[in-house]
C-alpha cells in the first residue's frame, strides 16, 4: 500500500522555527534509484548555493537511496564519490536501507525487500543473470552474490548512516519521531518506519520533524513536521527543502 497526504502551510509554525545564524540548510528527500534526478537536484542546490555565499552550508539526505528506481547503485556511488563541495554532508538511513542490510547480514525479510524494490536495486549491482525476484528467489544465493557485489566503499557508506540530524528548532529524520516518547528514547525502528500514529499527531516534538518516507506529490508541510517525500521515481520531482532563519523554501527538479 502507498501512502499519501496532502500537502498544506502554516504560517505560523514557519515563523517559530528557526536554524542557527548564519546557516543555510538543504535537506533532500527520498531519491530511490534515480540518478538523473539527483544530479540535477544537485546542480539547483549549487547554483543555490552560489548566491548565498558566505553561509555555512549543511546538506542532509534524508534516506532511501536505493530500491524501486533503476540506479541504485549509481546514486550510491555518487553521494560516496561526489559530494557536494563546501557543504557539511550528513546522509541518514531510511527503511530501505535498513530491508537491505537486514537481508545482506542477516538474511532476513528478502521476499518483503524484494516486493518494494530490492529487484531493481540487485539489477543496478549487475545481479540480473538470477532470473525471478519475487517469491521463490534463490535468497541464499542472492544474499551472497550481492554480499560480493558491494564494493568496500559502498559497505563504509550504509554502515556509517545516521538516524537523526539536529540543526536548531529542526530534527532531521528518515520516517518520524513516535508520539509520547522523549526524542533520546526513540527507537530505530520507529525513526525509519514509523508512519501513524506520527503523520495524524498534533503534539509538539520539541521541534519541527523533517521526514520523507510517506510519499505525496508536493511538500506537506504541518506545524509539527514538513515532509519532502515527493515520490520521485514516479513523479519525476525530487524535492529540497532550504531553512534559512525562520524562512523555508523548496528546490525541486
Amino acid at each position: 500500500m502507498k501512502w499519501f497526504a496532502t500537502a498544506t502551510r502554516d504560517d505560523d509554525a514557519r515563523k517559530a522555527a528557526e536554524v542557527p545564524a548564519g546557516s543555510r540548510i538543504y535537506a533532500v528527500g527520498d531519491i530511490h534509484g534515480c540518478l538523473d534526478l539527483l544530479r540535477e537536484l544537485h546542480e539547483v542546490i549549487t547554483d543555490d548555493a552560489v548566491r548565498h555565499a558566505g553561509k555555512r552550508l549543511m546538506l542532509v539526505y534524508l534516506g532511501d537511496y536505493v530500491d524501486r528506481g533503476g540506479q541504485s547503485f549509481e546514486v550510491i556511488d555518487a553521494l560516496v564519490h561526489e559530494p557536494l563541495p563546501s557543504f557539511e554532508i550528513v546522509h541518514l538511513k531510511g527503511n530501505h536501507e535498513d530491508l537491505m542490510l537486514r537481508f545482506i547480514e542477516h538474511g532476513e525479510y528478502g521476499e518483503t525487500w524484494l516486493f518494494n524494490g530490492g529487484g531493481a536495486t540487485l539489477t543496478s549491482y549487475g545481479l540480473d543473470g538470477f532470473g525471478h525476484f519475487g517469491a521463490g528467489a534463490d535468497l541464499p544465493t542472492l544474499r551472497r552474490e550481492l554480499e560480493n557485489a558491494l564494493p568496500a566503499s559502498h559497505w563504509a557508506f550504509l554502515g556509517g548512516l545516521s538516524l537523526t540530524h539536529r540543526e536548531g528548532d529542526y530534527l532531521f529524520v528518515h520516517a518520524g519521531l513516535r508520539p509520547g516518547v522523549p526524542l533520546d528514547q526513540q527507537t530505530e525502528k520507529d525513526l525509519v518506519w514509523i508512519r501513524e500514529p506520527f503523520l495524524g499527531a498534533d503534539e509538539d516534538f520539541g521541534c519541527v520533524v523533517v521526514h520523507g518516507h510517506t510519499p505525496s506529490f508536493a511538500p506537506v508541510v504541518r506545524p509539527n513536521r514538513v515532509c519532502i517525500d515527493t515520490h520521485a521515481y514516479a513523479s519525476g520531482t525530487l524535492t529540497c527543502l532550504v531553512l534559512e532563519g525562520a524562512k523555508r523554501t523548496f528546490l525541486h527538479t
